[in-house]
C-alpha cells in the first residue's frame, strides 16, 4: 500500500507544535520522545530494525532525495507521513540549517551487558562531545554506555547529529546518585581518567572486565567517582599540551581498548 501524504500548512498545527516542544528537554522527558533531523541517521536506524512514530517532509526534499525517501517509507511500511513546507520546518527545526526531514521516535529502552566492558560518563555536559563520544564507542565495539545526571541530555538534537546511527544502536543508560555506578563496582573493577597519580592504558590490557569512568575536560570525575575507582589511567602526551578534549581522549581510549 502506498503511503498518503497528509499536508500540514500552518505552523500553529497542533503537530508541529509538539515539534516545537520537543527541542526541549522539559518536554522530551514528559512525552517519552525526540526528534531525528537526518535523513541519514533515519535510514541507517531503519537498517538496524528502529522504526519512527511519525515522519515530516518537504516537498522539497523529496524531489531532491527520491531515492532516500522511498527507502525510508519503504522500509518504515508507513501508511501516511506528513507533508510540510520549508517555513514549517524552519519553525521547529533545531539545526541551523532545516534539513527537510524529521522523524520522531520513542526514546529507547535498553539494559547494560554486564559480561562487557562498560563506558561511564561523568558531566559531560557539552552534547556534541557526548555524541562524539557515543560515535566512538560503536566504532570501537564499546555498545556499554552509563551516562550520569550531571551530563547533557542524551536525546538533545546536537547529541543525536553528532552521535548519528549510534544512539540507536549503543545500550545507553542513564544514572542518578551513582545507583547504577555502585552496582557496576560489585561486578567489575573502575579505572577513572586523571592526570596525576595514573598509569597508562595497558593496565587495561590485564583486565577481561572493566569500566573506563570518563569526567569532563575541565574538572575530571567528580570525586565520589574517584573514591570508587580501583585505578586511575591516562593518556602519554608531550608537554606542549595539558589536556585533551574529552571526546578526542575518550577516542583514544576506546581505540586502545579495541586493540588489546
Amino acid at each position: 500500500m502506498k503511503a498518503k501524504a497528509l499536508e500540514i500548512t500552518s505552523k500553529d498545527n497542533a503537530k508541529i507544535r509538539i515539534l516545537k516542544q520537543l527541542g526541549q528537554k522539559k518536554y522530551r522527558d514528559e512525552s517519552g520522545k525526540f526528534l531525528a533531523e537526518n535523513a541519514v541517521i533515519i535510514s541507517d536506524a531503519l537498517k538496524a530494525g528502529i522504526v519512527f512514530d511519525a515522519i515530516f517532509v518537504t516537498k522539497d526534499f523529496i524531489e531532491k532525495n527520491k531515492e532516500k525517501f522511498d527507502f525510508i517509507i519503504a522500509n518504515s511500511k508507513a501508511r501516511e507521513y506528513y507533508l510540510i513546507d520549508e517555513k514549517i520546518n524552519k519553525s521547529f527545526s533545531s539545526l541551523d540549517t532545516a534539513p527537510g526531514i524529521a522523524a520522531v521516535y520513542s526514546k529507547l529502552e535498553r539494559k547494560i551487558d554486564f559480561a562487557k566492558p562498560i563506558i561511564y560518563l561523568n558531566a559531560i555536559n557539552d552534547p556534541g562531545n557526548l555524541g562524539t563520544i557515543f560515535r566512538s564507542a560503536l566504532a570501537f565495539g564499546l555498545k556499554n554506555i552509563v551516562v550520569d545526571e550531571h551530563s547533557a541530555d542524551i536525546y538533545n538534537p546536537k547529541t543525536i547529529n553528532a552521535a548519528k546511527d549510534a544512539i540507536f544502536k549503543l545500550n545507553i543508560v542513564f544514572d542518578k546518585d551513582l545507583g547504577i555506578l555502585k552496582e557496576i563496582k560489585r561486578k567489575m573493577p573502575i579505572f577513572t581518567t586523571r592526570l596525576e597519580k595514573s598509569k597508562g592504558l595497558e593496565i587495561l590490557k590485564k583486565e577481561k572486565l572493566f569500566c573506563v569512568a570518563l569526567g569532563s575536560e575541565s574538572h575530571g570525575a567528580d570525586k565520589a567517582i574517584r573514591e570508587m575507582s580501583d585505578g586511575f589511567i591516562r593518556i602519554p602526551m608531550s608537554s606542549e599540551i595539558e589536556s585533551l578534549n574529552v571526546a578526542a581522549s575518550a577516542a583514544i581510549i576506546f581505540y586502545e581498548i579495541y586493540c588489546s
